[in-house]
């Protein structure tokens, strides 16, 4: 600045030198009708201060600028020290459970910038988990809009509306974030959880199959593969439903081929058979099915079946062929027992579950059928002794199906249990299980013994 004014002064001087040197004027036209006369020298004079004035303003204008710019950095970054600080506090209070505390230092974040995109994410969260679903979705749509191509954001969307139970919507931006990534394994298993949850298995089964071409742990492979065999099972079943005989078999045979031991598959094909009235074809199915798999379950059909169809025999042989390879199998010895005693063949009944009352304790059908053996047979007392040991049982009998995994007693099977989902869990056993306690199951022959047979001469 001090060197500006020296030279402007300079060039003062030189002008007044020339203004000496030139005392003529010179007319200057305002407009075509308005002129003044100036003094040369007073015109150089009057254009240099004009110049040097604007280089001043300019020079000004400048200065101001870069001293506003100046405090508005220094403005803005003590306002990013307070929301730092404030966040630093509410992710400690979040993750200490502490949602009131959490909640009011986001509010001050978003008072003083409204569009923290983390702040927005983890209020929303917040008010997701306290059931404030509204306000969630609310904040995580204004972080969206902060961003809409945030992954995190979109799940976080996705998320709320799912609790609120707008599955549709929540469903589009799952689909959304697999447009932007996909092979994101969390966009893809909520989605697929989702068409599980709605039943819509047609959606689910391409999901499932790009879930299960992600790099994925041991664990996490073994759980994606037994879910993609429950989407294939589901799926037979609804085409089953629909009288689609031979597009269910496709499903509850690529089913067995990923499984061979897979239950519920084997009896849906056997029922893809039956709802064609193709009895033959049906039986033969299930036969294959229980000399691969050695599931009771498939023998109490069968043997529903034969009995129905007033061919007894041929279930009896198929007892007895298992029984003398299984003589340890307590519960296939009882339902053979029992079988003997639904043909009235009441001596063979008697032998077999004669032998079996001193293993076990906790097994009313058996001292039922004992009992009602020694009143046909004339022999009250062991009857009534019979009848003794059935009723001391405090646990309500509930037979035959059993799901290990969730302690379900149903008297109907199904390939899925209806309390825990699983699919597959069901087991055939008359024996009672205490909750506290699995010993008898344990105990048990295991319901899936392994057989050297190909999938191709099975189904």
């Amino acid at each position: 600045m001090p060197l500006f004014i020296l030279l402007f002064f300079a060039l003062m001087g030189g002008v007044g030198y020339l203004a000496t040197l030139n005392p003529g004027k010179v007319t200057f036209f305002l407009s075509q009708d308005a002129s003044v006369e100036l003094a040369l020298t007073a015109l150089i004079l009057f254009s240099t201060a004009l110049g040097g004035l604007l280089v001043i303003i300019s020079f000004g204008v400048r200065e101001m600028k870069q001293t506003f710019l100046h405090w508005r950095a220094l403005r803005l970054e003590k306002r990013g020290e307070r929301v730092d600080l404030h966040y630093t506090e509410a992710v400690n209070a979040f993750l200490a459970k502490r949602y009131r505390d959490a909640s009011s230092l986001f509010k001050k974040i978003l008072a003083i910038n409204p569009n923290h995109f983390n702040s927005l994410l983890k209020l929303g969260e917040i008010n997701r988990r306290q059931g404030n679903f509204n306000e969630a979705i609310r904040l995580h749509r204004k972080a969206r809009n902060q961003d809409d191509q945030s992954i995190k954001a979109l799940l976080a969307l996705s998320r709320s509306l799912e609790e609120a139970e707008r599955f549709e919507e929540a469903m589009q931006f799952l689909r959304e974030i697999i447009g932007v990534d996909g092979a994101n394994l969390t966009a893809l298993s909520r989605l697929r959880d989702l068409t599980m949850q709605l039943q819509q298995w047609e959606d689910s089964y391409p999901l499932q199959e790009k879930i299960l071409k992600l790099q994925l742990s041991e664990e996490e492979k073994k759980r994606e593969e037994a879910a993609f065999l429950g989407i294939k099972y589901e799926l037979g079943r609804q085409f089953l439903q629909k009288n689609e005989a031979s597009e269910a078999r496709r499903y509850f045979k690529a089913a067995i081929k990923q499984d061979k031991t897979f239950l519920p598959a084997h009896i849906g094909l056997g029922d893809s058979y039956f709802s064609k009235g193709n009895n033959k074809e049906a039986a033969e199915s299930l036969e294959k099915s229980f000399e691969l798999t050695g599931n009771l379950i498939l023998l109490l059909r069968l043997e529903d079946f034969f009995i129905e169809t007033g061919e007894p025999e041929r279930v009896l042989e198929i007892y007895q062929k298992r029984s003398a390879k299984e003589p340890q199998n307590i519960v296939l010895r009882f339902y053979l027992g029992r079988l003997y005693y639904r043909l009235e063949m009441i001596d063979d009944a008697f032998e077999i579950l004669s032998e079996i009352e001193p293993q076990v304790e906790s097994f009313p059908d058996l001292f039922k059928i004992l009992g009602n053996i020694h009143v046909r047979r004339g022999d009250l007392n062991f009857a009534i002794e019979a009848f003794k040991k059935g009723l001391k049982l405090k646990t309500r009998v509930t037979i035959p199906y059993y799901c290990p995994d969730c302690d379900n007693h149903s008297n109907e099977w199904a390939g899925r249990c209806e309390r825990c989902g699983a699919w597959d869990s069901y087991i055939a056993t008359p024996i009672l299980v205490d909750k506290s306690s699995t010993r008898a199951l344990i105990e048990a022959p295991a319901p899936y013994p392994t057989f050297p047979i190909r999938i191709e001469e099975t189904v």
